[in-house]
């Protein structure tokens, strides 16, 4: 696959990034229905889906500089935000290896992996980097591996290590989270981890997830979509940082509700690690105005509906109460009462 990578976009400050039309129809839309509850919803991890999101192992777009750069600054920030505790050292190899080669099975033009016994030698062309080092040997990388590779893929990553009939938490790079917190959460179990999700405990989702997890299978990936909505394109909604993305809450009006509200997806991947049978959970975001968003009528419709009857302990979960009717209000205008085709996909 090719990559049409744009310069640098900002996610902060100006908040200069937006997606071209072909970013906008890859977008992974997260309702196959008009009506939503939470769920969860895991299928196969394989290449192909509704939209060209679904196309490699790691997706990578037309924002992978601008990401990556967004990254770099908040690990300068706040270096507590890759964290992994010294037992998972295994894990970390175990991703780096993963990552580099789904990228360069997917990206050939941008990466290259070439292994000689434990000498590998890896390219990443757009953000140019050449580096030989000894697999194993952390030493002969400038950072520790899990960091060193997790800097250069768009979207979070968590390692969930498998002990007592149980997955905890406890290693992470997660710079674009949505509102919580790794460092408060490293060591947590899988239920404790979930704790502030509504409804969902009561319907014993997670309690159906975890039993599903602890049976992950090497080489059979799943993944799932999950969702929320942003103030203005911002990666980094952490707890951390809320003096500096809260207030953006006050801001949303009926006359800019389309500009400044993003929909935010997470294409979530959960992977079985060979070496330390932990899970490799990548979170990977994607940020769509809804300005953009009703490009696509199907997705303006369906989108109404869902937020409109939303039920307002998930409405509020989602980080929408007090502008959640501004929204309504303005996708209502681009929803004719037409059926909506079964799927994510686009029509």
């Amino acid at each position: 696959m090719d990559l049409n990578l744009k310069p640098a976009e900002t996610f902060r400050g100006n908040f200069s990034a937006q997606n071209s039309e072909a970013a906008i129809r890859r977008f992974p839309f997260p309702f196959p229905d008009d009506l939503y509850m939470y769920s969860v919803n895991m299928e196969p991890h394989e290449r192909g889906g509704p939209t060209a999101a679904y196309d490699a192992i790691f997706d990578l777009d037309e924002h992978y500089l601008g990401e990556c750069a967004d990254r770099a600054q908040v690990l300068a920030d706040d270096p507590k935000r890759c964290q992994v505790m010294p037992h998972l050292i295994d894990a970390e190899w175990d991703t780096l290896e993963l990552l580099m080669e789904s990228l360069a099975t997917d990206y050939p033009a941008q990466f290259t992996l070439t292994r000689n016994g434990d000498a590998w030698h890896w390219i990443n062309r757009p953000l140019a980097l050449d580096q030989r080092f000894t697999f194993g040997d952390a030493a002969s990388l400038p950072c520790p591996p899990f960091e060193y590779i997790t800097r250069q893929v768009q979207g979070d990553f968590t390692l969930q290590d498998q002990r007592d009939n149980d997955l905890f938490i406890e290693g992470g790079m997660v710079t674009s989270q949505a509102d919580w917190s790794l460092n408060f959460d490293a060591g947590m179990s899988f239920r404790q981890w979930h704790g502030p999700v509504p409804l969902a405990h009561e319907a014993g989702v997670f309690d159906r997830a975890l039993a599903y997890l602890l049976r992950l299978q090497l080489g059979k990936p799943v993944r799932r979509l999950n969702w929320t909505l942003t103030v203005n394109p911002r990666l980094d909604t952490s707890p951390e940082n809320y003096p500096k993305w809260g207030p953006d809450r006050t801001t949303v009006t009926p006359e800019n509700v389309g500009h400044k509200l993003c929909l935010r997806v997470e294409l979530q991947t959960l992977t079985r690690l060979p070496r330390s049978n932990g899970i490799l959970f990548g979170i990977r975001c994607y940020l769509i105005r809804l300005e953009e968003l009703v490009r696509v009528e199907k997705w303006a419709r369906r989108l109404h509906r869902v937020l409109r009857d939303l039920h307002p302990d998930l409405a509020a979960y989602k980080g929408m109460p007090r502008y959640r009717p501004i929204i309504v209000d303005y996708l209502a205008a681009f929803d004719d009462g037409a059926p909506t085709s079964p799927g994510t996909g686009p029509d």
